[in-house]
Formats: structure tokens, C-alpha cells, sequence
């Protein structure tokens, strides 16, 4: 259920919007793409341990010289004489859940790669798990802006065998699963702007109140209550806008791709400029980490540019 994905995501995001990346590589790329498009083996081994949190899962798509583009990618999976494997070479980057430790790969991963040089019709995907020979962690990605306590990783494909049992869907036939949990991904990373938002708006509300400049509460001034109000309407401008495209969207369905990155070209810039707001009616106090916003505000870039950077194509 879309809206019921929006909520959950937009809290998460208001208490820590690093722990809800991960939770949305978890839930929304790998658990909501292999419901949707696993066969029934599958979902019966995968689903039970991912939705439990025993297994920790995420899923594989950009690479370190393909993003937005990414039926660009150079990822290819050979498959064997008889048709029963598959054997992938390559890498893929930017990957949350990538791992969890900071040494190993993380447990279970929907890996898109080419199985043909087809630009739409030759993406296939694959689950592919930790430990199976020639898989492994290329880099945990260090020194990041934002979205610190949410790991990322490059993973390595150094011919890695795959059972064909383990192609989600049809060869040849991801680009369209791919495309349609794009469409949720944006919605909830919007909805994790939306929780960003809030929650820069209470900080710089309550702060508004507490701290007296000349006689009184800043809260009084009309630059204040500018930034307030201003952040206010545009939050709730959003919100509006995200919670009408989830209740409208079927998860079964595809071709829902305007409005879905109409929410997140909207919400993203929308979350940056509240916490920026924020940073500013706290003044010094905005820049430390005291009160959390200038977190809120390096957390909020990656959603201008994960799941499609807002100037790119869709």
C-alpha cells in the first residue's frame, strides 16, 4: 500500500532520515520489487527473512560511470551452454545496504545486469546473495555529506554464477520492474523529504519561543515568522501533493512516472530549503549539531540526487 509506505517513511525520516534510506532500500528495492515481481519459490525463500530483519537486503542498479542513465549499464550477465547459470562481471555502486558492517557485503540483493545489447529489452534482474563465490565489497563509500548512518557500498561482480532460478521475472524482461518500483522509490523518498521538513519546522518553531533577542521571544519578529510560515505552507504544499499520488497509485500498475517524479522534484529542494531556513533562525546554534538541523540539511541534498537527480531525465 503506497500511502501506508508514505507514512511510514516520512516518520522514519522525521526522527532520522539515515536509518530510513536504509529502511527504503530494504523495503521498498528489494522486499516491494520481489513481491511484486518474484515467483512464488522466491518469495517464499527471500520474503520470510527480510521482512523479519534477519536478512538485510537492497538492490543493485547504478555503477560507478552509469547514474540517472541506467540503461547504460555495462554489467553483464553470460549465460552458460545449458541455460541453468548465469555468470556476472562487474560492479555496481552507490548501493545502500551495501553493507551493514563495513567489511562483508550485505545479505540479499536484486542485481540488475545485460543480457543482451538490447538498450530496453535486454536488462535482466537477479537475486544474488552474500557469499556466493566472486561477490564481494568493493569499498564501503567513506567521507559522505549527508546520510552517514546509513552504510553505502560498491559491490564487485568477479564472476559471480547465478542458478537461472534465481532471474526475478524474465530474461530480457527488467526494464519494466525496474521502472515501475522507480515510481515508488521517488514517492517515498519524497515522503522523506516530507519528514525532514517537519521536523526542521518544529526545531526552528520551538527555538522560535525559547530564545529572546531585545526583550523577547524571536518568534515575535517578522523575519521569523516569515521563515516559519513560509516553510509551513510550503511542507504542507508537498504533502498534500505526495499523499494524493500514493492514494492513487496501484503498486501492480506501471506508466505512473509523471507524477511520481513530480513529488520528488518537488519535495527534495522543498526539504533542503526548510532545513536551511531552520540553520538560519537558529543562527550559531543552527550550525552545530545541537539541534540536529544541520544534519537535516546535509541529509536532505541526497534526495536531490538518489533514486534520479533532479535535473536528469526519468
Amino acid at each position: 500500500d503506497a500511502v501506508a509506505a508514505v507514512i511510514a517513511h516520512e516518520e522514519l525520516s522525521a526522527s532520522d532520515p539515515a536509518f530510513c534510506l536504509s529502511f527504503l532500500a530494504h523495503s521498498m528495492l528489494f522486499v516491494n520489487n520481489l513481491a511484486r515481481n518474484g515467483t512464488v519459490e522466491q518469495k517464499a525463500k527471500y520474503l520470510p527473512g527480510a521482512c523479519s530483519g534477519e536478512k538485510i537486503g537492497g538492490m543493485g542498479m547504478s555503477e560507478p560511470g552509469v547514474g540517472t542513465d541506467v540503461l547504460g549499464m555495462s554489467t553483464i550477465a553470460t549465460k552458460s551452454a545449458d541455460g541453468s547459470t548465469y555468470t556476472l562481471n562487474g560492479a555496481k555502486m552507490w548501493i545502500t545496504n551495501g553493507t551493514v558492517d563495513g567489511s562483508n557485503t550485505g545479505d540479499v540483493f536484486l542485481v540488475y545486469a545485460r543480457t543482451s545489447d538490447d538498450r530496453t529489452g535486454g536488462v535482466t534482474s537477479f537475486i544474488v546473495e552474500k557469499g556466493m563465490p566472486g561477490f564481494s565489497l568493493g569499498q564501503k563509500i567513506e567521507d559522505k555529506c549527508g546520510m552517514r548512518a546509513s552504510m553505502t557500498a560498491e559491490l564487485v561482480f568477479d564472476n559471480v554464477v547465478v542458478p537461472a532460478e534465481n532471474i526475478v521475472g524474465s530474461e530480457g524482461g527488467a526494464t519494466l520492474c525496474m521502472m515501475r518500483n522507480l515510481e515508488i522509490e521517488r514517492i517515498t523518498l519524497a515522503a522523506m523529504s516530507l519528514g525532514i521538513a517537519r521536523r526542521s519546522i518544529e526545531v526552528m518553531s520551538n527555538y522560535s519561543q525559547e530564545r529572546k533577542a531585545f526583550g523577547k521571544p524571536i518568534g515575535d519578529y517578522g523575519q521569523i515568522q516569515k521563515a516559519i510560515s513560509e516553510s509551513y505552507a510550503e511542507y504542507m504544499a508537498g504533502r498534500s501533493y505526495v499523499y494524493n499520488v500514493a492514494r492513487h497509485l496501484d503498486l501492480n500498475s506501471f506508466g505512473n512516472g509523471l507524477d511520481a517524479d513530480g513529488v520528488k522534484l518537488y519535495a527534495a529542494p522543498m526539504a533542503k530549503r526548510v532545513a536551511d531556513r531552520a540553520i538560519q533562525v537558529l543562527g550559531g546554534y543552527g550550525y552545530v549539531g545541537e539541534y540536529q538541523v544541520e544534519r537535516l540539511w546535509r541529509d536532505a541534498k541526497l534526495l536531490e540526487i538518489g533514486g534520479g537527480a533532479k535535473q536528469g531525465p526519468p
